[in-house]
């Protein structure tokens, strides 16, 4: 396996532990707020309104992490199946960055400002990463032709 092909799998493992350590944080607030009798399992069944404010803002930063980053996922699995190249782990690793960011301000002062600015990054990026994956499969694809 080459270092680059390393890499990308880093990023992909630290991108499943952002979902992972979201859900914890966010199994956390509600397990005592349930043992506790300050939530009623009837009802939290079908809504998120009895939840506190911190609760939402984890739970919707947990939500967030099967949007975009499937899309990076998917990337990720072409990158190696290309053989990844540099540039690609250096924006496999951006995009990771600018979800950790967008994480941390969601499930914390969620600022929107600051959250749509990481947001946005972290979507340039993954364009970036499918527009030289495109390039790449085009190459591959016009020399396996000629």
């Amino acid at each position: 396996m080459s270092i680059n092909a390393l890499l990308i799998l880093l990023a992909v493992w630290v991108q499943g532990a952002i979902a992972l350590t979201l859900l914890w944080i966010m199994g956390s607030i509600r397990v005592p707020l349930v043992a506790n009798g300050k939530i009623k399992i009837a009802e939290m069944a079908l809504s998120r309104e009895p939840w506190p404010e911190r609760e939402k803002r984890v739970s919707n930063a947990f939500d967030n992490q099967f949007q975009l980053p499937v899309l990076f996922f998917v990337a990720a699995g072409v990158a190696l199946f290309l053989i990844p190249s540099a540039f690609e782990v250096v924006l496999a690793w951006l995009f990771v960055l600018s979800r950790i960011a967008h994480a941390t301000i969601h499930a914390s002062r969620n600022n929107v400002v600051h959250r749509f600015w990481a947001y946005v990054l972290g979507f340039a990026v993954l364009i970036a990463f499918w527009l030289d994956l495109l390039v790449r499969l085009l190459v591959t694809a016009t020399h396996m032709s000629a």
